[in-house]
């Protein structure tokens, strides 16, 4: 696990855009892993401004998000499917809808589109490149302390202290979605390379702990120690203080 200190959100967030650009030029059909949240606004934009400034083909792109709130439809504003498209999606006319793998979760029965999800993942390969924010409680994808290391896509529980970090995108608390369909520990691992981004305050005491403290499933972020290719970018707030 290697700790860089990128300076800044901007700086790290083009370092990013600049590495999934290059790997997809150098590989056509690149898999990429996805995440979102605050940590990752700056990312696409700038993302999407270096595949269009190279006019890159992203017909062959094969895209996984993490994770999708349980209860909203596609369209909503605060929907994962929203947040992608209006960041990425939408600003690039290669993108090929077939390709594009978000979790759905306003469907019957999502035990059976967890499964579905997670049979796409092996189905299609290993991502080459799995993007990652991290909680304050030291969650990645939406897998709270607690989780499995051998857990794969299912439904899951938000804890009261990731709704309550959530709650800054929704009007009332009360609006945050309980649940959410995520990938499991064992399916983000399974990526060939992994970047983990994290800035500010909020995140410091959580990269303090995945630096410092023993693998756990008290900490579903350390299972990252585990894997052999693994970037944790940070900003000056944080290096400066671990």
């Amino acid at each position: 696990m290697r700790v860089t200190n990128l300076k800044d959100k901007k700086i790290a967030s083009d370092y990013v855009a600049i590495e999934c650009l290059k790997l997809i030029q150098a590989q056509p059909k690149t898999i990429l892993g996805l995440a979102t949240g605050n940590t990752m606004t700056d990312v696409y934009p700038r993302f999407s401004e270096l595949l269009n400034a190279n006019d890159v083909d992203l017909s062959h792109v094969q895209t996984f998000n993490l994770d999708e709130y349980v209860g909203l439809e596609p369209k909503h504003s605060q929907s994962y499917y929203t947040y992608m498209h209006q960041l990425l999606f939408d600003h690039n006319d290669s993108w090929q809808t077939s390709n594009i793998h978000i979790p759905q979760g306003n469907v019957d029965d999502l035990e059976d589109e967890a499964q579905r999800y997670e049979e796409s993942l092996k189905r299609i390969g290993q991502p080459d490149l799995q993007l990652l924010g991290i909680g304050e409680n030291g969650h990645i994808g939406f897998n709270e302390p607690g989780t499995s290391f051998d857990s794969e896509t299912r439904v899951v529980d938000l804890t009261e202290s990731t709704i309550k970090a959530n709650s800054v995108n929704f009007d009332n608390i009360e609006d945050v979605p309980k649940q959410a369909v995520s990938m499991g520990l064992n399916s983000i691992m399974r990526a060939k390379r992994i970047i983990l981004l994290a800035f500010g305050e909020r995140k410091r005491d959580a990269i303090k702990r995945l630096l410092n403290e023993e693998v756990s499933e008290n900490l579903p972020a350390s299972i990252l120690h585990n894997h052999p290719n693994v970037e944790v970018i940070v900003d000056d707030t944080i290096y400066k203080n671990l």
